[in-house]
């Protein structure tokens, strides 16, 4: 019985267990964090049903992707990429509205899914083989740079007109990949340079036409209807236009970089909430926290569950639950790094790094969030933020990471081999 066991969960056994602390972390916390909406729907268990249920088909989905021999990844690329720009256009057009973006597409079932959350994955793929590809002796070929960007940057675009900060993430990790992937730093300094200069362009774009974006925002309509039950329905039609995400963009960093010592007293808990009840969180966690389901902050949190569990972590377990959960994704990274280190093959050692920098990345921008060093991103924190089709294919990713594991042997020394 223990062998059967055994060979269901191959792979490694530390980031095994690293998924396990992360899965269990999950469900108390999404269970805590959840209150608002069990008090909203009268419903106190369908909530973390719900999310448990999703935490156990995400692990079926690890076991099933880790069992996949790594060199048929290959063979998914063309499809993942056919479906990644199908979607992509797709949620622009038809998709539903989350926070004021065009974010997740509504399937039958009530079922939603982001096809930001596959088009990560997709890129890192497609990079993983064209890096593998075209290794050198001295390194990658030049011409590998041209055509990561040539499939990186209509994707990232697609994906930044409605969520800017997934599209810095996926540039940020494709960068690091490359680097990895021994692209000459000639071209990599001037990709940094030509960055630098797109984005003071970008703020300045984003300050121009969010300030004409805000004064039709303004211009609100409030339409009043009466209900069949007789009660008075009250509806707000917001302006803005195009400029609606240069409206959020100008605020989120007006806000973050408008920091100033503000009496508590006076404080204005209605203008900036999130933001607020997060550090409330924080302060009042006393260092050792109140302990798992005593959170008094997650009523007021309204992505207590999502964008801002983090801190409901800190309120709950303390710094040391934190700090805890902090060295579970380090030990992730680490591990797939010495993971990388075993493997004969180029690609499957690019693709799990790149895998590993998505996830440890995604959950530090969520971590400097709620501490409140970085700007609200709306990125929730990997494999312990509620979530639907975003939790299952974070498990995928693990899958693929402990698939690679299975296979990965360590390279002979050069003396060995000249022995031999």
């Amino acid at each position: 019985m223990n062998k059967k066991i055994g060979n269901l969960f191959k792979g490694d056994k530390v980031i095994w267990m690293v998924f396990f602390f992360l899965c269990m972390i999950s469900i108390v916390e999404v269970f805590s964090a959840s209150s608002n909406l069990t008090y909203k729907s009268q419903n106190y268990v369908g909530p973390i049903a719900f999310h448990t249920i999703t935490i156990i088909i995400g692990a079926a989905m690890a076991v099933v992707t880790l069992n996949i021999p790594c060199r048929y990844f290959k063979l998914m690329t063309p499809f993942l990429l056919v479906i990644t720009g199908i979607t992509l256009l797709w949620v622009l057009v038809g998709g539903e509205s989350i926070n004021g973006a065009n974010r997740v597409i509504s399937l039958p079932g009530g079922v939603t899914f982001q096809p930001s959350e596959i088009a990560k994955g997709t890129m890192v793929l497609i990079t993983a083989q064209i890096l593998s590809a075209m290794q050198r002796e001295d390194g990658a070929d030049k011409k590998a740079f041209k055509y990561i960007l040539w499939i990186v940057i209509p994707t990232a675009f697609l994906i930044g007109i409605e969520n800017l900060s997934t599209a810095a993430l996926l540039c940020a990790v494709i960068f690091l990949m490359m680097f990895i992937g021994r692209v000459p730093m000639v071209q990599l300094g001037k990709l940094l340079g030509f960055s630098a200069l797109l984005l003071a362009a970008f703020l300045t774009l984003i300050f121009t036409l969010g300030s004409i974006g805000e004064s039709d925002e303004n211009n609100k309509q409030t339409v009043e209807a009466v209900t069949n039950n007789g009660e008075t329905d009250t509806k707000v039609i917001k302006g803005g236009g195009v400029f609606h995400r240069f409206v959020t963009w100008r605020n989120r960093i007006v806000k973050h970089l408008n920091k100033k010592d503000i009496a508590p007293d006076e404080y204005d808990l209605d203008k900036d909430a999130q933001v607020a009840h997060a550090n409330i969180a924080i302060v009042s966690s006393n260092i050792i926290g109140k302990g798992p389901g005593q959170s008094v902050e997650r009523d007021f949190l309204s992505q207590a569950f999502s964008d801002f569990i983090f801190a409901i972590v800190i309120e709950e377990l303390g710094i040391f639950g934190a700090a805890f959960v902090v060295f579970l994704y380090i030990v992730l990274l680490y591990r797939t790094a010495r993971i990388a280190s075993q493997c004969e093959n180029n690609f499957p050692a690019f693709l799990v790094m790149g895998l590993a920098l998505l996830l440890v990345l995604q959950a530090a921008f969520n971590m400097l969030v709620a501490v409140g060093i970085a700007p609200v991103t709306g990125q929730p924190l990997p494999l312990i933020s509620k979530g639907g089709t975003s939790t299952i294919i974070n498990c995928a990713y693990v899958g693929v990471i402990l698939s690679v594991s299975r296979s990965a042997k360590k390279r002979m020394p050069k003396v060995a081999l000249k022995e031999i």
